[in-house]
């Protein structure tokens, strides 16, 4: 064989291998997400007969067995996430990954973030509607993400929510965040959460002061992490 002949790219390296390798374990990680969504909300709603719910229990455990090891520890960021622009597959709100997801799909502008997302019977509260924490913690986010996106990375440092209407389960919500002011390392944001049917009627509204953290506490906080 000629020396000088180009030869046909090993399989399995490289850069697209690489790349293959990220997205094939970034769509197993979303199928298992979702499937234990499913399973969640048939867990949750379930009235089946007891020894079922002992069997299915069990059989809950084996799998539970398949990935007991190995595991990241508590402040490493997944391979899979990308933490400089948000995404982040094991996010409580947003994450594919995550099984209390619920998960909300997430579309930016100059100045808003919108999210788009249904809760479940995961979520309940009072019957029929969700727990007031969940909307919180889908304000939280938004208005997290929205100072992100404005090249205000920042914790967040206090946050007033206002319930005026209950919020439904199974029902498609639009929630919707966008910066009021800033004030040197201090940002404030207004959040809202609405039916995608009747966006104009709130139901949760919240107010949220968003700090951006020195980099001396930044490097407290996240020293794995490169300085935002």
């Amino acid at each position: 064989m000629n020396p000088d002949t180009p030869q046909p790219a090993q399989r399995g390296t490289g850069p697209t291998a690489l790349e293959d390798d990220l997205q094939q374990r970034q769509r197993a990680v979303t199928a298992l997400g979702d499937e234990l969504r499913a399973l969640g909300d048939a867990a949750v709603g379930a009235e089946a007969p007891t020894e079922t719910l002992h069997l299915v229990a069990e059989a809950a455990r084996r799998l539970t067995d398949q990935l007991a090891t190995p595991r990241r520890l508590r402040a490493s960021v997944p391979a899979i996430d990308d933490f400089a622009t948000g995404r982040r597959f094991y996010n409580p709100v947003s994450g594919e990954g995550n099984p209390l997801a619920p998960p909300m799909r997430v579309e930016t502008t100059a100045d808003t973030v919108t999210g788009h997302c249904t809760l479940s019977l995961v979520h309940e509260g009072p019957p029929g509607y969700a727990h007031g924490g969940m909307s919180a913690m889908l304000l939280d986010e938004l208005m997290g993400l929205v100072c992100l996106h404005s090249a205000r990375p920042s914790m967040t440092v206090a946050l007033t929510t206002r319930y005026l209407q209950p919020v439904p389960l199974d029902t498609p919500l639009r929630a919707q965040a966008r910066i009021t002011r800033t004030e040197n390392r201090k940002t404030y944001v207004h959040g809202s959460i609405a039916t995608e049917t009747r966006p104009a009627q709130n139901l949760v509204e919240a107010e949220g002061v968003f700090v951006s953290p020195a980099p001396d506490s930044q490097r407290a906080l996240f020293p794995h992490l490169p300085l935002l």
